[in-house]
């Protein structure tokens, strides 16, 4: 194994260099997939706080984030990244006024088949 290493690096040096690039990249993303699976698959359905933004609360409860920004009167066509306690100060209410929304939304979502959302 290590005479073909060597022979690689010492006739096709740049071949070996862009191999071990490509194999490197591969093994990032192949740890970023198990990462973010391991991740939602412990974080659903979980209770809706103010810290979160609508399209973290779509992607928990399974429902589509333009279903759900647009059933707060939130533009479906941008994709912000904005707190709900952020966009309650916004509008001037108290951030638990919007989280009622919110849940109360998602609740309505979740039982029309439109509302649904694909799951990762």
């Amino acid at each position: 194994m290590g005479k073909t290493i060597r022979s690689l690096w010492q006739h096709h040096r740049l071949l070996f260099i862009a191999f071990c690039v490509a194999l490197l990249i591969t093994l990032l993303l192949a740890l970023r997939t198990v990462a973010f699976y391991a991740y939602w698959s412990t974080h659903r359905a979980v209770p809706i706080e103010d810290w979160m933004t609508i399209g973290y609360v779509a992607r928990s409860w399974e429902v589509e984030p333009d279903a759900l920004r647009r059933s707060l009167g939130l533009d479906d066509q941008t994709r912000d990244r904005r707190s709900i306690a952020r966009l309650a100060a916004e509008r001037g209410v108290p951030a638990g006024v919007l989280l009622e929304d919110v849940r109360r939304a998602v609740d309505r979502l979740r039982e029309t088949p439109e509302g649904k959302g694909r799951t990762p």
